[in-house]
């Protein structure tokens, strides 16, 4: 199998997500590293890009550079991941994709409705790829939680109640690390401070299992360090366009919470629950029965889980493998195989919107607001 060539723009040494998209990408043997602009001091980037295998002249010192560099190459890149602050995110990938490369961008995927809205329509308009890498709904037992829902196994949902808090921001003295401070700072992270950087993923999974899409929303922000001007803990209500109920909240002031990602899922006759710190399992609960544990690698699973399974029973598989899932479904949709599991920019302008409606809702004390992107409505 012929691998395809990828490119990475951000994501340098000591970042927090380079390392999961190097490991994802090249997990199984799909994508190989070949560009790179992977700091924003080009020399630094360069250099970086080079230890790990980069050819010298696909060293790139920023992305501007790279896509000139890539631009009219016949081995041009197929990937372009853009693992960049916030701020960049849109001008990159719409750059990109408007020069006929796909894209990856780290969520979220755009800080305005309106820029993502552009996304889709580019996307659209050029037949590229504008993925978002919401890599937790690709853990092989939330795609189970998927076709399970998808299959009736637990009736028509009625309920779902999603968590993403933790408390690694919680130390005030910390408050002016610049790997912290820059997710507080609207010039860096847009209007929102944690909801838009780990609520989004807990409404995208509530999305992404039960097959629906936020309508409204009611939300309710606090900056529980008052130095922040951006909220470091939110609750959010929400109504689904079939008429589920969903509970949303996130925080990263929460002492004593690790990872703290969790959903569940509560239908006509039955009930699921996953939570990131034990992946590996899904908690099934039938109306009238016993709670199950359904572990990953077991027999009778759907196959949406079982293909992405790597390792066998009761051996653990973690958070670069579910990004890993994500470039296999690129990979996949790449070569022509469609993966209606992988998160677009039709899903990323959708968190947009909800992050953008769920600042006006706290504004107005929590009244409830349309959370649909305009060109969804």
């Amino acid at each position: 199998m012929t691998k395809l060539k990828w490119g990475m723009i951000g994501g340098g040494e000591g970042s927090q997500i380079g390392p999961a998209h190097r490991l994802g990408a090249l997990a199984d043997g799909r994508f190989e590293l070949a560009a790179g602009a992977l700091d924003h001091r080009p020399e630094v980037g360069r250099e970086y890009a080079q230890r790990l295998g980069v050819a010298a002249d696909r060293a790139y010192g920023d992305w501007k550079e790279m896509l000139q560099g890539e631009r009219d190459r016949e081995d041009r890149v197929d990937l372009v991941t853009v693992a960049t602050p916030n701020s960049t995110h849109f001008e990159i990938s719409k750059a990109f994709l408007e020069a006929g490369f796909n894209v990856l961008c780290e969520k979220p995927m755009t800080v305005t409705v309106e820029e993502g809205e552009e996304l889709v329509r580019i996307s659209e308009k050029t037949g590229k790829i504008c993925a978002v890498n919401y890599c937790y709904s690709a853990y092989p037992m939330v795609r189970q939680a998927r076709a399970m829902v998808a299959n009736g196994d637990i009736g028509k949902v009625r309920l779902v109640v999603t968590a993403f808090s933790h408390g690694h921001h919680g130390d005030a003295t910390d408050a002016d690390n610049p790997r912290v401070r820059w997710r507080y700072d609207p010039a860096m992270a847009g209007v929102s401070g944690q909801f838009a950087d780990c609520g989004i993923h807990a409404l995208h999974m509530a999305s992404f299992i039960c097959n629906d899409e936020v309508e409204t929303l009611s939300a309710d922000f606090a900056s529980c360090i008052a130095s922040r001007e951006l909220e470091d803990d939110a609750m959010v209500n929400f109504r689904m366009s079939r008429g589920t109920v969903g509970r949303l909240w996130t925080s990263s002031v929460a002492i004593g919470r690790q990872h703290g990602f969790e959903i569940q899922v509560f239908g006509e006759t039955g009930g699921l629950r996953w939570f990131s710190e034990q992946p590996n399992q899904l908690i099934y609960t039938p109306v009238g029965g016993r709670t199950q544990i359904i572990e990953k690698g077991e027999g009778g699973l759907y196959d949406e889980a079982t293909r992405l399974s790597r390792v066998a029973i009761a051996h653990p598989e973690g958070f670069p493998m579910a990004v890993a899932n994500i470039y296999c479904d690129l990979a996949d949709a790449i070569q022509g195989q469609a993966r209606d599991s992988l998160p677009v920019a039709a899903d990323g302008v959708r968190s947009m919107a909800a992050v953008h409606y769920s600042v006006d809702s706290a504004k107005q004390g929590g009244a409830w607001v349309d959370a649909r992107p305009p060109m969804f409505r």
